[in-house]
C-alpha cells in the first residue's frame, strides 16, 4: 500500500556541479526536494521505488546500487541507487536514465537509508490507460510503499524554452501543480497525453502511475514549490 510520496522535477542542473554559475538559482527548489524526501522518511515505509521518465532504452527496472552519471552534461559524476556499500561487484550494466540519477542524487543529500531502494524508469509514452494498473502494481508489492516521482512538466512557457513558446502551456502547468497539490487522482488520471507529449512534459505518465498506485490509500496532499525558470515547467510536492 502507498503511504507517501515525493513529487519532485528531474533536470540535471538540480546538481549544482551541473549548473555550475547558475546553481543559485535552484537553490529554493532544491530544498523543497529535500523536504519531500524528509516527508518520505517520515512514513518508514518498507521500500521505496524512484519513477522517473526514460526513453526506450532506459525503461524498465534497476536494483538498489545501480549507479547513473551526469558524464552526458559535461560532469565528471558519478551517484549511486542507495547507499554504496550495498553495491556488489562490478554492478548493474544498466546505467540510471537521467531521471533517475538526478533521484540517486537527491537521496543521496538527504542521506536515504531508511528502507530498500528500486529504480523504474518509466517510458514517457506509455499510455495513459496503461499507467494507473502500473502504479497499483507497485503499490501492492510491500505493505507500506513510498514513491519518489520525478518528472517535469511543460517545456514550452517562453520562447527560449526548449520547445519553444506554447500558449497552451501555462494553463497545463497550472493544472498539474492543482492536481498534484491536492493529490487529485481523476485530475492526473485525466492529463491528455497527447498535449503533454506536444509540450514536452516528461512527467505525464509517472504522474498517472503515481495516480494508480495512490488508489484507495486517502492520501493528502501539499504543493511545496512550483516555478518555471527557464521556461520549463517544475513542480515539488508531498502526498501522505
Amino acid at each position: 500500500m502507498l503511504v507517501a510520496a515525493a513529487i519532485c522535477p528531474c533536470p540535471p542542473l538540480l546538481v549544482p556541479e551541473v549548473a555550475v554559475g547558475a546553481a543559485p538559482e535552484l537553490d529554493g527548489l532544491r530544498a523543497a526536494c529535500l523536504d519531500a524526501i524528509g516527508v518520505l522518511a517520515a512514513s518508514r515505509p518498507d521500500r521505496l521505488v524512484v519513477l522517473g521518465p526514460a526513453d526506450e532504452t532506459g525503461r524498465g527496472t534497476y536494483p538498489q546500487g545501480a549507479v547513473g552519471s551526469f558524464r552526458g552534461f559535461g560532469v565528471d559524476l558519478q551517484v549511486v541507487l542507495g547507499a554504496a556499500e550495498d553495491v556488489a561487484g562490478e554492478g548493474p550494466e544498466r546505467e540510471l536514465p537521467p531521471s533517475l540519477a538526478v533521484g540517486a542524487w537527491l537521496l543521496s543529500r538527504a542521506d536515504w537509508d531508511d528502507s530498500p531502494v528500486e529504480g523504474l524508469g518509466v517510458a514517457e509514452s506509455l499510455p495513459g490507460e496503461r499507467c494507473p494498473s502500473a502504479g497499483r502494481e507497485i503499490a501492492a508489492a510491500a505493505p507500506r510503499v513510498a514513491l519518489l516521482v520525478m518528472g517535469d512538466g511543460s517545456a514550452c512557457r517562453t520562447v527560449k524554452a526548449p520547445g519553444y513558446f506554447d500558449e497552451r502551456a501555462e494553463g497545463f502547468d497550472a493544472a498539474v501543480a492543482r492536481a498534484l497539490g491536492a493529490a487529485d487522482l481523476p485530475a492526473l488520471t485525466a492529463l491528455d497525453e497527447r498535449l503533454a507529449a506536444g509540450l514536452q512534459a516528461s512527467g505525464r505518465a509517472c504522474w498517472q502511475v503515481l495516480a494508480g498506485a495512490a488508489e484507495g490509500a486517502g492520501l493528502s496532499g501539499r504543493l511545496l514549490r512550483e516555478e518555471a525558470p527557464y521556461g520549463v515547467g517544475y513542480f515539488a510536492a508531498t502526498w501522505s
